[in-house]
């Protein structure tokens, strides 16, 4: 066990019950994305760099706008299918707000990755290669082709994120 994971006095049970720090990142997203508005799919995005949360975002309305959870789903009205013109949305994506989130206080992060329960569609990944993020882990898919494409182009790192159990029980639906 090396010195960054190795804690002063505590008994060697507790030290092999410790997350990584990839589940550790991954379970705060899944805490973040319960805060969503959104009636289709919660999501939460968390941006670490040096191991140090530096925004947090979750999939939701603009300030001071009518939440969706009162006024509907304008993409289900419209009947428009996931992963498709993501445009047409009243919410912002948990990865945009962490962006912006960022923005909003002075925090570079540049440099940094971006975990999120959810593959990011092409607008965030776009939005996150300009950010400077160098490497996105997630848990699920989502269907966006060119997504994939754009983030290998540009060299960012992509892992999917394997949920264990008890992580997965513990994830919004």
């Amino acid at each position: 066990m090396d010195s960054d994971t190795k804690a002063e006095g505590l008994p060697e049970e507790l030290l092999d019950k410790r997350p990584s720090w990839d589940e550790y990142f991954m379970q705060i997203c899944y805490l973040v994305s319960s805060r969503t508005t959104c009636l289709r799919r919660a999501v939460g995005a968390v941006i670490v760099k040096d191991r140090r949360i530096l925004a947090t975002g979750y999939n939701g309305v603009p300030r001071g706008v009518e939440h969706c959870l009162s006024r509907g789903c304008l993409r289900t009205q419209l009947g428009i299918p996931s992963g498709e013109k993501q445009e047409l949305c009243r919410g912002v994506h948990a990865e945009e707000n962490a962006i912006l989130q960022a923005a909003r206080y002075g925090t570079s992060i540049d440099g940094s990755t971006c975990y999120t329960t959810t593959q990011p569609c092409i607008m965030c990944a776009k939005s996150l290669i300009n950010a400077g993020i160098t490497e996105i882990v997630f848990a699920s898919d989502y269907p966006d082709a060119l997504t994939q494409d754009m983030l290998d182009e540009a060299g960012i790192i992509t892992r999917r994120y394997v949920l264990n159990e008890s992580l997965e029980a513990g994830a919004p639906s």
